[in-house]
């Protein structure tokens, strides 16, 4: 008599659009135990299809059930890192619907949290399952295609538009997973555009372009406002092509072109062939992820789209996100292969706060409590944040630079070397801001100059170069250029004289009465010390 090992009993938090296809390859597996939902009108629903299951409002429950070894979360993407991390404290393996998180940061404490627990994580990129696509990854990783050198995928519908979340984050997340298991590598830098036409603050159709340092490249078109469906992934390497097309019979859902380019008299010329049929057994995509998540818990093994799996895509979500609000914007990402490393051997850095990829910070320097350094960010040597700090994105701080509590250094503002910005100094970067208007477009650049000083609560109004070693004092509102040495006081601000580099005000002759130091008027900028 043999045993057979017994299937893990699962519940599934979510029964919408999409948990519902969920419960039920879940209950054709045998695995359902429990279905939960706020929702009681979706739970009637579900108790006239699943009468042996049993029903929850309350996830903790569920989670109180000592029978219940995974949970699925299929509820919308704001709430998966809150319901995943509870699954996770309560012992529980667990699996979320793309994306696992919002965030870079909550992906990364869910990836700790199933480590330190020994628990399962995986995400819900469908894609990875599918057997046409399981088998174009084959071919690829086995050299049938040659040398790939370009990706390119469509997913495009006049599908159900969606109000909790933009078209990227909605369809996109399958075609990334993909190209990165393709690609074997991380994207160097990504650049999305898109376009709003149904709603002024969120995105129908996103073009997302990726450029990887092995010279692979790839893009993303994703729409839900198109004349009908299309789903297509085309992989072109320098052997061969081909093409994944979901929306064709099972039989013709992966052709291999035997197109190649051939070199005559330093002349490309294209070779085409007849496209061949692959052979694919068939099986239902999703139900081979469930199958999947069931015999990771059931063994104790990592998920083929794990949470770090999951966190590979979320970086590239956020960055594409970050391009697409900044009108098309090159985002450089940091992979594990050193690229911009942050060396955080040789600085500082508290645990409250948060340092985002892409970030350079110099030798030496401290950052302290509740501070987020933004994407693109450069922080020179020896400089020292304040707690409550916010920089970038994309600002660059000189070296030896104090910036106190609550500054916000906003993109387009430049701080040159050892300048001191005092508590709640306030810049700003665009001058006719309207929180329904876009203008990061029109933004004004603001320069502070080396050794200058900006005191407590002073207010630097953009589009304006504040001269070196000038001094800004507290509470001040500055609406125009400042000459070097010059002293700032009231609103708006007037020149009340001048002060030596040392920080002593200099006399009727330009000299400093404390370290003897002399200057002389140099035209429209200010003094000049002289030598």
């Amino acid at each position: 008599m043999t045993n057979k090992k017994k299937i893990p009993s699962i519940a599934i938090v979510g029964a919408g659009n999409w948990g519902k296809n969920l419960i039920r390859n879940f209950f054709e597996l045998n695995a359902l135990k429990v279905i939960c939902d706020q929702d009681n009108s979706s739970l009637k629903q579900m108790q006239k299809l699943y009468p042996s299951c049993d029903f929850s409002t309350s996830l903790a429950d569920v989670l109180s059930r000592d029978d219940i070894s995974g949970v699925v979360v299929a509820t919308p993407a704001e709430t998966h890192f809150q319901l995943a991390q509870k699954v996770l404290q309560s012992g529980k393996h667990v699996f979320v619907e793309k994306p696992l998180t919002l965030s870079g940061k909550d992906a990364a404490e869910l990836i700790a949290l199933a480590h330190k627990n020994n628990l399962v994580l995986m995400v819900g990129h469908l894609l990875q399952y599918h057997p046409a696509f399981v088998k174009l990854k084959q071919l690829a990783q086995e050299g049938e295609l040659g040398r790939i050198n370009y990706i390119y995928s469509h997913r495009l519908n006049l599908g159900k538009i969606r109000r909790e979340e933009n078209i990227l984050w909605s369809f996109a997340p399958h075609d990334i997973s993909m190209i990165l298991a393709l690609a074997g590598e991380e994207p160097e830098s990504v650049i999305a555009t898109g376009g709003n036409y149904l709603h002024k603050k969120i995105a129908d159709v996103t073009t997302t372009h990726l450029e990887f340092s092995s010279g692979l490249k790839a893009h993303v078109f994703v729409s839900w406002l198109h004349p009908f469906k299309d789903q297509k992934l085309v992989v072109v390497g320098d052997q061969k092509m081909a093409v994944f097309d979901d929306t064709l019979p099972w039989e013709e859902k992966l052709l291999i072109y035997p197109h190649h380019v051939n070199w005559e008299n330093n002349v490309p010329v294209p070779t085409r062939g007849v496209p061949e049929r692959v052979s694919i057994p068939y099986a239902e995509p999703l139900k081979v992820e469930c199958e999947h998540f069931i015999d990771c818990v059931a063994k104790g093994k990592p998920a083929l789209t794990s949470g770090e799996e999951g966190l590979r895509v979320l970086k590239v979500l956020n960055a594409s996100e970050h391009s697409l609000n900044e009108n098309g914007l090159r985002i450089t990402l940091r992979n594990d292969s050193g690229l911009n490393p942050r060396n955080k051997e040789n600085y500082d850095v508290h645990s409250s706060s948060q340092i985002d990829d892409d970030v350079e910070v110099g030798t030496g320097t401290k950052i302290w409590h509740f501070s987020h350094i933004i994407a693109g960010s450069k922080i020179g040597k020896n400089c020292s944040i304040g707690q409550n700090v916010v920089i970038g994105p994309e600002v660059k701080i000189g070296n030896g630079c104090k910036i106190q509590n609550n500054v916000s250094v906003y993109k387009g503002v430049t701080l040159e070397d050892y300048v001191f910005c005092g508590p709640s100094v306030v810049f700003t970067n665009v001058i006719n801001p309207r929180s329904e208007i876009k203008r990061m477009s029109e933004i004004k650049t603001t320069l502070i100059k080396k050794g200058a000083s900006l005191g407590a609560n002073c207010t630097i109004v953009c589009g304006h170069t504040i001269g070196s070693y000038a001094f800004i004092a507290a509470g001040a509102v500055v609406t125009k250029d400042v000459p070097d040495y010059a002293l700032m006081m009231g609103n708006p601000a007037r020149q009340k004289g001048w002060l030596c580099q040392c920080g002593n005000k200099l006399n009727s002759k330009y000299q400093c009465p404390q370290c003897g130091n002399e200057y002389k008027i140099k035209a429209k900028q200010g003094l000049q010390k002289s030598s």
